[in-house]
């Protein structure tokens, strides 16, 4: 354990845990808003870059440069709030959203809670966002970033499923232009009827719109690259299924796991908390994420972005030896902070040099 990760874990997490109460979400927006004003201030972004970045090692992966292969994932900085933070904490890429055509105030609250004992978090928020417009308006103010953007699509509550395609279709071509990628979230399970998508027939539907959009926008230049979200849950064949239709569609990669309705891997002391509604993430993942990874790596040849339980260095490793492209990290940020990040590039520039 290095220096940052005694130094967040034994005093900056603690006290971080315990603000407004203990409130997860609370502490979740405090952060961002801290990160925020970071941004805004070159010199603090400098101190963070000569603190957190170091050996990266980057990657390109359907036809784009990764500077790392650590990246932040959906959730996080739903609303890009603190885009030009990430990159000076050594993420390669950041992926925002997940966003909606329509402006939603997600579940009722508290939604988001803390497994400690387990290393996991639930969370039920229920894709609160502004809304399309709003985000490319803010990233229009933003302007170019200096690492890769994705940007998480997911449908809106108020949408029925039926209407799904052109409820993502609004919002692909208000953001498209912005992103480096487009995640297609077909696999909250905080959306009634959102999982449904995942279905043959309507996620053949869904893609093939959203791909054949992306040529059109794209107006003869590279199409933005277009990626699914999938769940842990979903059965081997399943899952065959849905590679299936992400080849038959021109998808350019998959993004695997979202979070699990399982409980399994749950410790007793987290086991009241556990049973609140909402997708389980961190640690209890870890494995079940590796294993679907392997399986996506092993039955098709799209690039994988691999999250779910990268808790350690090794946990990061073990998803790109399952076949992984990519990494991104979220409840492995919020529990070992910074740190991981800068150690997980360290560890896999280390592998490139061949230094073992």
């Amino acid at each position: 354990m290095g220096l940052l990760d005694v130094v967040y874990t034994r005093a900056a997490r603690p006290a971080l845990f315990r603000v407004d109460g203990g409130d997860p979400e609370a502490v979740h927006q405090r952060t961002l808003a801290a990160l925020a004003a970071a941004a805004r201030r070159p010199a603090a972004l400098s101190s963070m870059r000569k603190l957190f970045t170091a050996d990266l090692s980057p990657r390109r992966v359907f036809g784009v440069t990764f500077p790392s292969v650590v990246g932040l994932a959906a959730g996080m900085d739903k609303e890009a709030v603190a885009l030009p933070a990430w990159p000076a904490l050594g993420f390669g890429f950041t992926e925002v959203g997940t966003v909606t055509a329509r402006p939603q105030p997600g579940n009722d609250k508290p939604r988001l809670f803390r497994l400690p004992a387990s290393g996991g978090l639930v969370n039920r928020m229920g894709f609160n966002n502004s809304g399309a417009a709003a985000l490319a308006a803010r990233l229009t103010e933003i302007g170019p970033l200096s690492t890769p953007l994705g940007i998480s699509l997911g449908k809106s509550k108020v949408t029925a499923v039926e209407d799904a395609v052109d409820d993502y279709l609004t919002s692909f071509r208000l953001l498209a232009a912005h992103a480096d990628y487009i995640a297609v979230n077909v696999s909250s399970p905080n959306t009634p009827g959102l999982r449904s998508l995942q279905d043959r027939g309507p996620l053949a539907e869904l893609l093939g719109a959203l791909t054949a959009e992306a040529v059109v926008l794209a107006a003869g230049a590279r199409p933005v690259p277009v990626l699914v979200k999938i769940a842990p849950d979903l059965t081997d064949e399943a899952i065959g299924e849905v590679l299936q239709v992400c080849t038959d569609t021109g998808v350019a990669g998959v993004i695997a796991t979202n979070t699990t309705l399982s409980r399994d891997g749950v410790a007793d002391a987290d086991a009241e908390v556990s049973s609140e509604a909402g997708g389980l993430s961190g640690a209890p993942l870890t494995v079940r994420a590796r294993e679907v990874v392997r399986f996506v790596a092993g039955h098709s040849s799209l690039p994988v972005i691999g999250v779910g339980g990268v808790m350690t260095v090794a946990d990061g490793l073990a998803l790109l030896d399952a076949g992984a492209s990519l990494l991104q990290l979220y409840t492995g940020f919020v529990y070992a902070g910074p740190g991981l990040v800068r150690e997980l590039n360290q560890a896999v520039a280390a592998r490139d040099r061949g230094v073992r």
